[in-house]
């Protein structure tokens, strides 16, 4: 049953904290994901294993026999991995936005790994960390900035149109009011609860610009996926420029329209380390690291926004 032990996890966690969101937030992924870690093993075992009661989930007749051994294990399994913690120094384990761990992190770990050659990672659970039962090192999320001594406030983003470069010759050629008329506008809600972060009708609307219905088009969840569509002619759209910004200097992306029509994004990346992990001097090496490269990405980000 080792194959399932994240299905077990997953399982435990839910009939504990009595849903799918909260096992989520504690495990750092989403509540599908979850769900489908259930499912697994349900499929395997041929067997129901939750019910919706009133109250939230609730173990199934076939799960109750087990549900006490499972306890068990798992408040082992979590003694087992406080007792080692401290052991397992040169490994880094971090839950992050996709988008942030693809487009920002990733390219950049090398940097860190270069100056700390045994550090071994695992972000979002892949890496060449092993597996590990319990709360991650580092969280980072987006969102509204919070004023606590464990977040660590990344940086805003800059929002404001991209496009590929032969858009942006093909918009520079028409009349500015009309340069958007006839091009794809591509939604990306990664913003969509920022209340500064603009989206296409109002960023239309306070450049005086002429757009049929600008509030139609394609809609992504993700900044990596609307950033494909971009570089392969597909449309424009209002994205943050601190995660794109290699594309930007490498003039991959292009900027259609002057840098001063963005905004800033009211929500911030940001970071938070448990207070326990700061214990071991790697994890005070990564955090200082981190914010030392962020704070590159503010002041390039400033320079963009003039």
């Amino acid at each position: 049953m080792l194959s399932h032990l994240k299905s077990l996890q997953a399982l435990e966690l839910a009939v504990r904290l009595g849903s799918l969101k909260q096992a989520a937030d504690a495990l750092s992924i989403t509540p599908a994901a979850v769900g489908q870690r259930v499912k697994a093993l349900e499929d395997y075992l041929g067997l129901d294993l939750l019910e919706r009661g009133r109250s939230g989930l609730r173990p199934s007749q076939s799960l109750s026999v087990a549900l006490a051994h499972l306890n068990t294990a798992f408040r082992e399994l979590d003694a087992a991995a406080t007792a080692l913690d401290l052991q397992r120094g040169h490994e880094i384990h971090v839950a992050a936005p996709s988008d942030f761990a693809e487009l920002w992190l990733a390219p950049r770990l090398g940097r860190f790994t270069a100056l700390h050659p045994n550090t071994r990672f695992s972000i979002n659970g892949e890496g060449d960390a092993p597996i590990r039962i319990g709360p991650v090192d580092c969280e980072i999320s987006f969102g509204p900035p919070r004023d606590e001594p464990e977040y660590d406030i990344l940086f805003r983003d800059y929002v404001l149109p991209i496009s590929s470069p032969e858009n942006t010759r093909r918009i520079a050629a028409l009349g500015r009011r009309e340069r958007l008329e006839g091009f794809p506008l591509l939604h990306l809600d990664f913003y969509r609860n920022d209340p500064a972060a603009p989206a296409w009708p109002a960023w239309i609307k306070a450049q005086k610009l002429k757009r049929t219905a600008p509030e139609r088009g394609i809609r992504f969840q993700r900044i990596t996926m609307v950033v494909e569509a971009v570089l392969a002619d597909a449309g424009l759209t209002l994205c943050g420029l601190a995660l794109i910004s290699a594309l930007v200097e490498d003039k991959r992306l292009s900027l259609p329209f002057p840098k001063s029509t963005g905004a800033w994004t009211s929500h911030a990346f940001q970071s938070r380390f448990r207070k326990d992990t700061l214990a071991r001097p790697q994890m005070r090496r990564f955090r200082d690291w981190l914010v030392a490269e962020c704070a590159e990405t503010r002041l390039w980000l400033s320079r963009m926004a003039g």
